[in-house]
């Protein structure tokens, strides 16, 4: 048992805690290029968040992991079969049912912790800020957290070398034989606007890729998964216990 995993514990080590910050894991459940299994997204939740998690509690904070919500926003994907989209209003709908939990039980800080490109909780979070002025609402983005350009020799951002490296580090035996891999081949927008990033607009995923990946997996590594996991969950960890002793009325430098 994990006591800072809550599907682990139990109600006699909770019945008389106080814990100081929520973590909300949240996945995606699509395709990863033709070698990746369906749950990349929540595999990676799952064991970033535990492992930050653990870090932080050996060091004294108080923090406890939700179970992770297993699907995210997959509207650009609606012919890729079998993967399963969530609204961002249906999202929305299950952050204010957690975040109306957490309030009355006297949890006022939550870390969504989010482990999808096609996840945007800023402005939810903006909007349930207003609704519940007393809570403390924040969002990460792990794959964020960590300096992928020092590691990773191709640049993508999904299934891509980090991904694959990481799955190869937490769950090898889920990866398909190397020869199976597609290369992740991104088709551009051919209008210029959108190519160079300040216009936007949702990529339809079977017109934009090749394999369902974006980003060569070709060098990827065990050993670099680890290294990129544990530099993140190092940071990640950092952040819960920072949180965690925060005075929520003394957030900001004199």
């Amino acid at each position: 048992m994990r006591p800072y995993i809550l599907a682990e514990t139990n109600w006699k080590a909770l019945k008389d805690a106080q814990m100081d910050l929520a973590v909300l894991p949240w996945g995606a459940t699509e395709a990863h290029n033709y070698h990746m299994p369906y749950g990349t997204d929540i595999i990676e939740a799952d064991h970033i968040a535990a492992e930050s998690a653990r870090i932080a509690w050996e060091q004294g904070a108080r923090v406890i992991v939700l179970p992770t919500i297993p699907f995210g926003v997959n509207t650009g994907q609606s012919d890729i079969y079998l993967d399963i989209n969530m609204n961002p209003s249906t999202q929305y709908a299950i952050l204010k049912d957690v975040i109306t939990v957490l309030n009355r039980q006297g949890i006022h800080k939550l870390v969504v912790f989010n482990s999808h490109g096609g996840n945007d909780f800023k402005p939810m979070l903006r909007e349930l800020g207003l609704e519940f002025p007393e809570m403390f609402l924040c969002a990460v983005n792990w794959f964020q957290a960590g300096d992928k350009d020092a590691l990773f020799t191709h640049p993508g951002d999904h299934a891509d070398e980090m991904e694959t490296s990481m799955i190869l580090y937490l769950r090898p035996e889920l990866v398909r034989p190397r020869e199976e891999w597609g290369d992740g081949r991104e088709r551009k927008m051919k209008i210029g606007a959108f190519r160079e990033g300040w216009a936007w607009t949702e990529r339809k995923w079977s017109k934009a890729t090749v394999d369902t990946g974006v980003g060569n997996p070709v060098d990827s590594t065990p050993e670099k998964g680890e290294e990129f996991f544990k530099e993140v969950t190092r940071k990640a960890a950092q952040l819960f216990v920072d949180l965690c002793q925060a005075d929520l009325d003394s957030m900001y430098e004199d």
